[in-house]
């Protein structure tokens, strides 16, 4: 018997050894942990046996998960997900259920079979799926919105879940008594806790953040996850919902977001461990010996789910590529799952027989699942033809919204910001076409007058159909970093040189998003600092020309565009040949320059830096090596004196 030392020990070793290998092989690090458990379990090599403390160990995993899950769980955020979350998720969960409970019935197996295992089955894989959204830049997609608003209801249904089965168990006569003596406790125990537990705990971080010691805070963290998980099970609830309840607690508090923090690694690595202790549990030989009905057991619900879920979504007035990609993030199993499946089977409500294929079934389908999703357009390409028309409707009335404009500026995003800057375009006489993915926003948009099409910037063909060829510049007008990437990768194999301008939060990522191309980066942090600073100097008495000036320096050293400006005859006198000047040249019929490679370097020698430049016909190729043609602007910045030596260089050789 080896003890609980040696049994994290052996977690840990395999688990690092694994994760390395999946994370070298580019695969989810859960997948490495399943693989972990599987060769390290009692039916692999048998390093750690099938016992209590181990299984005990794995459940932490979950427990964090559904702290974690508890955090999110904001009134706000419940509301702005509503349609999501209680249609297509509210959906998506009850028919899994019913259709699960109708197989049964006709397999004879019993409703309450049924219902366990609609239930585990109906869970997907938070997270892997998650994981690989974020990874693959997809999030804030229609099909990523609609994937998170499902995963996060299937969440929410865990806890009603984990209340009902264990009160299956009972025999006929006893078993409404059951439930309703389950969801008595589970309702006085929600209640107390939800009624009075906020004001408590608030005070109580309160109390602990004022000795200001993040060991301290830890310690207390951990003591409220883990105490209310104890508190639940005491009642006979389940740990998991404690924890969920503890991360509802928090998430209304002020210490939300340090909370979040400091219990990443934890939930990441128990969470690891949890897949760990699932993998333990496949048999390998009774996978081996009813192959076939494994094999049928894991192909079988996820055709079903997917056709499930995509149904839905047509259902719910999704595009079918949506739907599609939708079906696709949704049709695997989830760590939920697991975590029904073992209560099933700890209230005898699953065969023992049944129960290890079950659990094969599942494990085989999150294995399938990042490769499913990563080759998901294949699919869908294959599945339907109709998304591929439904995509050429959507750029055909982008195309048609720009054909007759050039030199207009493409605003990747119409929120705030984008609406903002569509307006000062607008009142510059600019042309601009706004790209977005809320219909709502742009039905209300076009209803107005303003030229907004739906459509996802972050696409090749979405900027091609929106006239980059005869654009002027591109904004990017939310903040996502990774989009952004994407967009000025798209920009700098289709238009080198022609400006781009990204907003971000903060600081991070401006290095990466320079190196990609952009033009500029606007952050919000740095504009909101001066504006503080600047309201504060005024408050406490410096002059208002001494506040412009220091907020106009502070911008000059930040933006490289700023750093000089535009100047005409009637403005120079004797102090502009001191500051530094914009100055464009086009390049006409006879320039030296013309045929070769723009000469950044020399020009540089001679006083004058590349600021941009604007190539007049669509090329592909680097800046550094794209000849230059008549009609080609180059932006130089520097000195009077020394533009005048580098327009000469460009001109006249």
């Amino acid at each position: 018997m080896r003890s609980a030392l040696e049994i994290v020990l052996i977690f840990l070793a395999s688990s690092v050894a694994v994760v390395w290998l999946a994370r070298k092989a580019k695969l989810p690090p859960l997948l490495g942990y399943l693989f972990a458990g599987i060769l390290i379990g009692p039916f692999g090599f048998g390093w750690v046996p099938d016992s209590k403390e181990a299984r005990y160990l794995a459940e932490f995993g979950v427990v964090f998960l559904m702290f974690s899950i508890g955090l999110e769980f904001s009134l706000p955020k419940l509301k702005a997900m509503r349609s999501t979350l209680f249609g297509l998720g509210l959906a998506q969960v009850a028919l899994s259920i019913g259709v699960a409970v109708g197989a049964a019935l006709l397999l004879g197996l019993g409703w309450k079979t049924g219902i366990a295992l609609g239930a585990a089955l109906a869970m997907s894989s938070t997270a892997i799926v998650v994981k690989l959204l974020a990874e693959r830049r997809e999030l804030e997609t229609p099909h990523g919105r609609d994937i998170l608003g499902v995963l996060l209801f299937q969440d929410l249904a865990v806890v009603p879940i984990l209340i009902l089965i264990p009160a299956l168990e009972a025999p006929p006569e006893e078993l409404l008594f059951r439930i309703g003596l389950a969801l008595l406790k589970a309702t006085a125990v929600l209640v107390l806790l939800l009624t009075f537990g906020q004001k408590i705990m608030r005070a109580w971080f309160h109390l602990v953040a004022k000795r200001q010691s993040s060991e301290l805070f830890m310690l207390n963290l951990l003591l409220v996850a883990l105490g209310l998980a104890w508190v639940t099970e005491e009642v006979g609830l389940s740990l998991a919902l404690g924890a969920f309840v503890a991360g509802m607690l928090i998430s209304e508090t002020e210490y939300r977001h340090q909370v979040e923090e400091d219990i990443k690694a934890f939930r990441d690595v128990l969470l690891g461990l949890f897949f760990v202790g699932i993998g333990m549990l496949l048999n390998l030989q009774i996978v081996w010996d009813h192959i076939g009905l494994v094999l049928f057991l894991a192909v079988v619900p996820v055709l079903g789910k997917f056709a499930l879920v995509a149904g839905l979504g047509r259902l719910f007035r999704r595009e079918t590529g949506v739907s599609v990609r939708t079906a696709l993030g949704l049709a695997q199993a989830g760590e939920f799952g697991f975590v029904i499946l073992n209560l099933s089977g700890d209230a005898n409500l699953i065969d023992e027989h049944l129960m290890p294929l079950v659990l094969a079934a599942m494990i085989l389908s999150m294995i399938a699942a990042p490769f499913i999703i990563m080759h998901g357009e294949k699919i869908v390409a294959r599945v339907t033809r109709s998304a591929w028309v439904e995509d050429d409707l959507t750029l055909h009335d982008i195309v048609t919204r720009t054909i007759r404009v050039k030199k207009h500026v493409i605003i990747a995003g119409y929120g705030r910001h984008g609406q903002a800057l569509a307006r000062m375009l607008k009142t510059h006489q600019v042309d601009s076409i706004a790209l977005d993915l809320e219909p709502d926003r742009i039905r209300e948009a076009n209803a107005a007058g303003e030229n907004v099409a739906y459509g996802d910037a972050s696409r090749r063909e979405t900027l091609m159909a929106a006239g980059l060829a005869r654009a002027a510049a591109v904004v990017v007008s939310y903040a996502d970093t990774e989009a952004a990437l994407r967009i000025l990768d798209h920009v700098r194999t289709l238009r080198p040189g022609l400006p781009v301008i990204v907003r971000t939060h903060d600081e991070t990522g401006i290095e990466a998003l320079l190196q990609a191309g952009a033009s500029e980066v606007v952050a919000d942090a740095f504009e909101n600092s001066l504006m503080l600073a600047s309201h504060a100097l005024l408050l406490v008495g410096v002059a208002g020309q001494q506040v412009v000036r220091s907020v106009r320096d502070a911008r000059e050293s930040r933006y490289g565009l700023l750093r000089g400006f535009f100047s005409t005859s009637a403005e120079d006198d004797d102090k502009s040949v001191l500051l530094t000047h914009l100055h464009s040249i086009v390049l006409k019929e006879g320039a030296a320059a013309l045929g070769s490679a723009l000469p950044a370097t020399e020009l540089l020698a001679l006083g004058a830096t590349v600021v941009s430049v604007r190539f007049a016909k669509l090329t592909v190729g680097g800046v550094g090596d794209q000849p230059l043609a008549v009609g080609d602007v180059v932006v130089l910045k520097g000195l009077p004196a020394a533009l005048a030596k580098a327009e000469q260089r460009l001109l006249k050789g």
